[in-house]
């Protein structure tokens, strides 16, 4: 038996995105990764992240918004970063860690001009599906 490979998804608050990778990665590919979530700060769990992934079947519910600092490991297979900003600002990770950027939308901020509660769903959706999509072929 192969070792899983350990993932961290960066993003700037770890709210949102960071959070539905992490996620997808437990739900999807649990048997490959343990994945962990954390961000350049902390924003609190967003609630309408853990409302589209509990529609998709993944419960997010039980995540915090945490910081690299607070995690219990330290040392990642690969850091991916999700967003420009924690692109930008990503710690130094010492070791053989693989650092990566794959950047998504912000739903939060995209929502924010939204007419109905439905439209800014509709923008979570999108991302947390194309989140999925990423984590379905993201390589150990």
């Amino acid at each position: 038996m192969s070792k899983k490979a350990k993932v961290l998804f960066l993003c700037t608050g770890n709210s949102c995105r960071s959070q539905m990778a992490e996620g997808w990665a437990r739900h999807l590919r649990g048997e490959e990764f343990t994945p962990f979530s954390a961000g350049i700060e902390t924003h609190g769990l967003n609630p309408l992240a853990v409302r589209v992934m509990a529609e998709a079947g993944v419960d997010i519910s039980g995540q915090q918004s945490k910081l690299v600092a607070d995690l219990p490991e330290q040392s990642f297979d690969l850091v991916i970063t999700v967003c420009g900003h924690a692109d930008e600002n990503c710690p130094f990770f010492p070791g053989p860690t693989r650092v990566a950027h794959h950047g998504f939308d912000d739903p939060p901020k995209l929502a924010a001009a939204a007419k109905s509660e439905e439209e800014a769903l509709g923008h979570y959706r999108r991302v947390r599906d194309e989140i999925r999509d990423f984590i379905k072929t993201l390589k150990p």
